[in-house]
């Protein structure tokens, strides 16, 4: 077509629901209240037997009942992935009353995932095993595939508009927050249920990333085995759970009288292109994505209060997180508030950046930064603000939220305090 282009205003985006299943609590209240007691949710495994296995933590959701949420016969045709994700999109939409049905084409899900159905994969491979191809399940791909916590959600919850999903590792969950953002920005959406479902603590999830020398071995002492930013880290803990945010476009929140827990108002991604597993050690792809989010959100970098850091507490990760803050933020990374929610529910892969969103977002609202736990003893590669072990009266006007992905994905968000 010819004539000038389209200029298109840009929507603002306001998170009007926060729905929570987490190895620290399932709701937004339990959630935000261990974060700021400092409770870990990292425990032996229970699921199964960890004889035979390297690592036996991790954190696990627990007192997880699906038929709360999901009908029977759903719940038998979901992974747990998916029964997180439609979980947490349960409890979101309760918590904003968004009016699905008055116009089911305006509102989405975008719901990432690092794996997806490692539960029915690590089934069925077996069944295929000790039975033979014929006694498959029907439902293998289906329930598999990493999309089905978005599609699940959407057919659950009647969700007609732009429904997707995204699969970049452990930064799934903060790139589908970034996405849904933007499509409701450009006017393609009233609303979008976004954020991310992951259930990896399982034989499969445990023994790969065991194998990868990704995951902390300190057995004898659970609680205390996620330490980011610690000298003595050694490695993640593998999470589970989901989180999802109501996104919704602020006009139309405001016409409902929504209650507003902050407006979203950046977005950034770059690639390391260097790396299967680790990240780039200079921190500069990482810290462009902050910068870029930061630009996005048109704001100085003088103007961040805090950042909810993806600190993973690997040795190589952390210290390339506290470079990219540097390369960011500039002068101001050693006055910035820094805390990492992993070091209380673990790393729970493609949930990990949807989680902490929610976390950041309920601690502007409590007027607290949650702290990073564990952190006992100083690294010299590690030497910003990182809250350590307390949580910290403040008052956060903007904060970042970090995520770092296998394969090189960085990606960042930006929420600024809603004043209404």
């Amino acid at each position: 077509m010819g004539g000038a282009p389209r200029t298109i205003e840009l929507k603002r985006v306001v998170v009007t629901g926060i729905g929570v299943v987490s190895p620290v609590g399932i709701g937004k209240k339990p959630f935000i209240e261990a974060l700021l007691a400092g409770r870990s949710g990292v425990r032996l495994i229970e699921r199964f037997d960890t004889t035979e296995y390297p690592v036996k933590i991790a954190a696990e959701v627990k007192d997880f009942d699906p038929l709360t949420f999901i009908d029977k016969k759903w719940v038998k045709r979901m992974d747990l992935f998916a029964q997180y994700g439609a979980a947490a999109a349960t409890l979101a939409l309760e918590d904003s009353g968004y009016p699905v049905q008055e116009d089911p084409y305006a509102v989405g899900a975008l719901v990432g995932s690092g794996v997806g159905g490692l539960y029915t994969f690590y089934d069925q491979i077996g069944v295929l095993i000790e039975k033979g191809p014929t006694r498959v399940s029907p439902f293998f791909i289906p329930m598999m595939i990493p999309n089905m916590a978005a599609a699940c959600s959407s057919i659950l919850l009647g969700l007609k508009g732009p429904v997707n999903a995204t699969c970049t590792a452990c930064a799934a969950g903060t790139n589908a927050l970034g996405d849904a953002f933007n499509i409701i920005r450009r006017g393609d959406a009233v609303a979008m249920f976004a954020g991310g479902a992951e259930a990896a603590v399982n034989q499969v999830g445990m023994s790969a990333f065991a194998a990868l020398r990704a995951l902390s071995s300190r057995n004898d002492e659970p609680t205390r085995a996620s330490r980011p930013f610690d000298a003595g880290r050694d490695g993640f803990v593998m999470g589970e759970g989901s989180g999802i945010l109501v996104l919704e476009e602020l006009e139309h929140a405001l016409s409902r009288g929504a209650h507003i827990y902050a407006e979203m108002t950046g977005y950034g991604m770059t690639a390391d292109a260097s790396h299967l597993t680790e990240p780039d050690e200079t921190g500069e792809p990482a810290g462009l994505a902050m910068t870029r989010a930061m630009y996005d959100a048109r704001i100085d970098p003088s103007e961040v209060d805090y950042i909810n850091a993806h600190g993973t507490s690997t040795p190589l990760g952390d210290a390339m997180e506290t470079k990219a803050i540097k390369a960011s933020l500039g002068a101001h990374a050693a006055k910035v508030m820094i805390s990492s929610n992993k070091s209380m529910f673990g790393h729970c892969l493609g949930a990990a950046g949807a989680l902490e969103a929610a976390a950041t977002i309920l601690c502007m609202q409590e007027g607290k930064v949650a702290p990073t736990i564990n952190l006992e003893v100083a690294d010299p590669a590690c030497d910003l603000d990182y809250v350590p072990n307390v949580a910290r009266e403040a008052d956060v006007n903007v904060a970042l939220s970090n995520s770092f992905g296998f394969g090189g994905h960085n990606a960042a968000i930006v929420f600024s305090r809603w004043h209404g």
